[in-house]
């Protein structure tokens, strides 16, 4: 029996292992779709780049990118990289840019995704059905548009399995949590605690999570403790079907690099 393949829906380069390092660590051969992975053009380092010893924002991009790739590769994962913008660099991409870009890594990695009602997904032989993990987009507007793009998208007639995961760091902050459940509720999704067991080795994780040094340097000292914590995930049962969200944009905007 195929168990479960994992697309893990990443903000940035950092959030799919800080929230399910533990998870990738014990599905080798998942994947994690990092959204606000674009190169900006020749600039300065922003407040957040230069915090984590950068001096422009190319040399920050390209130094984080590397970082992703060898965590990923610790946890037997597979890195895959959109081209928007983190939002330090400029203005945010559309939900409806966001929303087609999802739906294209899904459907490239769930042949048969979205099908009409009533046709089967197509899954190749050795296939495993493909589950979701979107962040629950607690605080950050990169979390929060990730977070609605996402589940527009996994609202939509032969969307695969959505689940949530905590986001690491923000999770902690009073009340966010809380808030984001009303608004589930509020938007007709029934959201239940999930184990999704077995996880793997803590270490395992740590060492992942240590190779994101950039970014720890700037969290300092005992900032980032919480990425080290027990993992939670939600399963996320949708409202009823709603067509498809979002228009096709460029083919720039929406395109992926495999690493």
């Amino acid at each position: 029996m195929l168990s479960l393949r994992y697309l893990v829906i990443s903000p940035h380069l950092d959030d799919g292992v800080f929230g399910c390092g533990q998870l990738l660590a014990a599905h080798p051969g998942s994947t994690v779709l990092t959204v606000f992975a674009g190169v900006p053009e020749a600039a300065p380092a922003p407040e957040w780049d230069r915090r984590c010893g950068f001096t422009s924002a190319q040399a920050a991009m390209a130094a984080r990118r590397e970082e992703d790739r060898r965590a990923l590769t610790q946890l037997a994962a597979r890195p895959l990289w959109l081209s928007f913008l983190d939002s330090q660099y400029g203005r945010p991409p559309s939900r409806a840019a966001l929303c087609d870009a999802l739906r294209g890594a899904m459907q490239a990695l769930a042949p048969g995704a979205f099908a009409p009602q009533g046709r089967p997904p197509a899954l190749a032989e050795d296939a495993a059905p493909l589950a979701v993990l979107v962040p629950m987009g607690l605080f950050h507007s990169d979390h929060e548009l990730v977070h609605e793009a996402a589940l527009a998208v996994l609202k939509e007639p032969g969307a695969p399995p959505a689940l949530a995961y905590e986001d690491a760091l923000y999770r902690r902050k009073p009340g966010l949590l809380q808030r984001r459940l009303a608004a589930l509720a509020a938007a007709g999704w029934c959201a239940t605690p999930a184990t999704l067991g077995p996880l793997g080795a803590p270490a395992d994780k740590r060492r992942a999570v240590e190779t994101y040094a950039s970014q720890l340097r700037a969290f300092g000292p005992g900032g980032w403790s919480d990425a080290l914590e027990p993992e939670r995930y939600w399963q996320l049962t949708p409202p009823p079907a709603t067509p498809r969200s979002g228009a096709r944009e460029t083919a720039d905007d929406l395109a992926l690099a495999t690493p």
